[in-house]
């Protein structure tokens, strides 16, 4: 009676880990290739900005790495991509290309997208800014992220290398967990 109850308790563990394994594995395939100024556009993902139009760390840490892309590759034209969600006083967009024109990136390098709410969104809008002959883009965002964001370009039929941001570890396990989530989402879905 007891190994009736044990087995699928074990089997459920044992798929559980293995999609634990799997999506461990996808999350860190996003990191490759590493951007090496081949593209001519960089598409930077938004993350929240708080109130008081205070960048959450997320957002700080992709806006740091954006802007040491932009002063290596200074030929890179970047897309800032964020709307504005219901609990912020600006779009996630505008607030980056503030930060890099404070920055010393000059405004003819930045093109702003601030209608999208969601990854997906922000890959389709800003493919919507570029021009038509475009098929490789770069991707900035945070590490855990950047898989799924290229699975996403792949579907927009863009190929994309990468530019990773570091996750903050005050909400790294949280990310992490929530993104395994949504890669099986996009894997089932589509989006």
């Amino acid at each position: 009676m007891r190994w009736i109850v044990l087995i699928p308790l074990f089997v459920i563990a044992s798929g559980g880990f293995g999609v634990w394994l799997l999506t461990n594995k996808w999350i860190d395939d996003g990191l490759e290739p590493k951007a090496n100024g081949s593209n001519e556009y960089a598409i930077v993902l938004g993350a929240k900005v708080k109130k008081g139009n205070i960048p959450s760390l997320a957002l700080k840490y992709r806006l740091d790495s954006a802007l040491a892309y932009a002063r290596e590759y200074p030929h890179v034209k970047l897309v800032v991509s964020g709307g504005q969600g219901q609990d912020e006083d600006i779009a996630e967009a505008v607030y980056m290309k503030e930060f890099l024109l404070e920055n010393g990136i000059v405004e003819d390098r930045l093109i702003v997208e601030d209608q999208s709410t969601s990854t997906y969104e922000n890959l389709l809008f800003s493919q919507e800014l570029l021009p038509d002959n475009v098929t490789s883009v770069t991707i900035i965002t945070s590490d855990y992220h950047l898989h799924r964001a290229k699975i996403l370009a792949k579907k927009l039929v863009w190929d994309a290398d990468s530019v990773a941001a570091k996750t903050p570890k005050s909400v790294e396990m949280k990310l992490r967990l929530r993104e395994r989530a949504a890669l099986l989402k996009t894997y089932i879905v589509g989006k």
